[in-house]
Parts: C-alpha cells; sequence; structure tokens
C-alpha cells in the first residue's frame, strides 16, 4: 500500500528525477498530517506558516467576505499543493483559512525548512520552480475564463477538464469556487439534464 511520501515522490518524479537516496534524506523536512473533514489547518489573520501537498483527500482555501459568506478560491486533490503563497512566501498575515473538505493526509513544509531542502539538495529548486510556475499559469487562465466566459460556460469548462472535483466537492463550495450561488448552479446542473 502506498504512503504519504510515495505520492510525494512520484509527483517530484513527473517534474524531475530524484534519487532513492535524495529522495529518502528530503522528507525529514515534511511532516505528515491527518486532518479530519472541515478541520481548518491555516486560520486568517495569521502567518501562512506551511506549504502543504494533498496526499490523500480533499483541502480548499477560501476567505470570509464582507457579508460574512465563505468565498472558496481554490482547491487542492491528490498531488495538489496549496497555501496562501502570499502570506507564505512574505511571512505577512493572512487572509485566508485552508480547511479539509474531505478526510485528508497532508505533507507540510515550513518556509524555513523548504530553503534547507532547496539549498542541500538543488533538485527541488527546480521542482517548487514548476510547481510555482504552474500554479501561477493556473491562477492566469481561471481569470481570464472569469472575464471571457459566461457563468454556465464557465460551469460547463470546469466540469470537463475537472470532472473529479463533481463527485467530491459539496455542491455549495463548487457554486462559492465559480462565483455562483447554491440555486445558480442546481439551476444549470438541472438544465443539463433536460
Amino acid at each position: 500500500m502506498e504512503n504519504s511520501f510515495d505520492n510525494l515522490k512520484k509527483h517530484i518524479q513527473f517534474f524531475t528525477s530524484i534519487s532513492d537516496e535524495e529522495f529518502a534524506a528530503s522528507i525529514q523536512y515534511f511532516e505528515e498530517v491527518s486532518i479530519k473533514k472541515k478541520e481548518t489547518v491555516h486560520r486568517a489573520g495569521t502567518v501562512c506558516k506551511y506549504n502543504y501537498f494533498t496526499a490523500s483527500g480533499c483541502v480548499r482555501m477560501f476567505f470570509i467576505n464582507e457579508k460574512g459568506v465563505e468565498q472558496t478560491i481554490d482547491f487542492a486533490i491528490e498531488n495538489w499543493w496549496i497555501t496562501d503563497l502570499f502570506s507564505y512566501i512574505n511571512q505577512q498575515n493572512s487572509e485566508f483559512y485552508i480547511q479539509a473538505v474531505e478526510k485528508s493526509t497532508i505533507l507540510t513544509i515550513s518556509r524555513n525548512n523548504e530553503e534547507i531542502l532547496c539549498e542541500k539538495f538543488p533538485i527541488f529548486n527546480s521542482y517548487f520552480k514548476l510547481i510555482y510556475q504552474k500554479s501561477t499559469a493556473a491562477a492566469q487562465m481561471r481569470s481570464k475564463y472569469l472575464k471571457q466566459f459566461s457563468k454556465e460556460e464557465f460551469y460547463l469548462h470546469f466540469k470537463k477538464n475537472f470532472p473529479e472535483f463533481l463527485q467530491r466537492v459539496p455542491q455549495y463550495l463548487l457554486a462559492s469556487y465559480l462565483g455562483f450561488t447554491p440555486e445558480y448552479l442546481s439551476e444549470i446542473r438541472k438544465k443539463e439534464f433536460s
């Protein structure tokens, strides 16, 4: 049976090559954490001290708007990273929460440990650079789709490209991520099947 570190190793190997020895020496910089459904691992108003690799489960990042409504801005399922990058890099207070959508296992790495890791094992410089580039590119495309597509087109695009989320993420969270009310998302979904 695979463990969380096997998932991380496969993910690293997808982007770059790492020897068994390098990987075995690198895992001391990570901590494996099991989190329950709806458990919050990071709170707004505090510095985001960790970068989180989702080994299993599903995690989300959200903020609470001026009306007191949670707005989901990101999800991470297996083999995805999630953090408040601005807070993590600059060590400033965060505006976001990070919470488990379902029972999850995450690997955490602190900013300090990430720096040590990249210094000791240059392969991690390449890996994290590619991860951050991919994350930035995805955020740019999401911003484009929000401006280019109608709400219905945005939902259909999301459904086509990320079908796994429709099975695993509660509709109210999906609606929050897409910028809809749950009722509007229900109407779109009903239309699909009529």
